[in-house]
């Protein structure tokens, strides 16, 4: 975790407030906006940094990088959007969560898949697990119209990275994981009210 990440987070919000944001994909559970050109040019230099210190080797580059808000209400989430989930399945990607809300929010959660004991997805362990899922859904039924808070009969929460204003969460983007989102989280779209972050994706070469 990184405190103090950018120099000018209150100028941040100013550009996300002027920003125009749309649907997000990748189920994404809300909306994003593109960034300020200069954000990524000042920021990378302190990322590149600290995934040095992760002991990933090799130069960043940028996959995608946006202003994002969840907004989607509990009872219109989809299966996945229920569920911890991986970005990739890659030793050498990387998210990025910086936190933009003053109020701070409930940051980001991690999670073990509770049969496999799998806290980590990659390309061996990707068929293993989706099937074991599966399976689990199948018997147990899908779970509840809500994001995760906590432990399940089928995850267990392993660690919870606390959201603070102008912190930025780096981690491999293969570790099990979900936004920690309250169960009485407001959910505004607007930019000034909203769980107001910037997310990234990045992969050393």
């Amino acid at each position: 975790m990184l405190d103090g990440f950018a120099a000018d987070p209150d100028g941040l919000r100013e550009a996300a407030m002027a920003a125009g944001f749309g649907p997000g994909a990748n189920h994404y559970p809300g909306i994003r906006a593109p960034l300020p050109e200069a954000y990524l040019e000042a920021q990378l230099p302190v990322i590149a940094e600290a995934v040095r210190a992760m002991g990933v080797a090799g130069e960043l580059r940028v996959i995608d990088a946006s202003f994002s808000i969840v907004t989607t209400p509990p009872a219109e989430l989809g299966v996945r959007q229920r569920l911890p989930h991986v970005d990739a399945f890659a030793e050498n990607r990387i998210a990025l969560v910086h936190y933009l809300s003053p109020e701070g929010g409930d940051g980001t959660a991690f999670y073990r898949h509770r049969s496999t004991g799998f806290e980590t997805i990659d390309e061996s362990r990707a068929p293993i697990f989706f099937d074991q899922l599966e399976a689990e859904l199948r018997m147990r039924g899908m779970p509840p119209a809500a994001y995760i808070a906590g432990d399940t009969p089928l995850f267990e929460q392993i660690g919870h990275a606390e959201a603070r204003y102008n912190r930025a969460l780096l981690y491999p983007s293969w570790l099990l994981h979900s936004g920690a989102i309250a169960p009485d989280a407001a959910l505004s779209s607007d930019p000034a009210a909203g769980r107001l972050t910037v997310t990234g994706f990045l992969v050393a070469e």
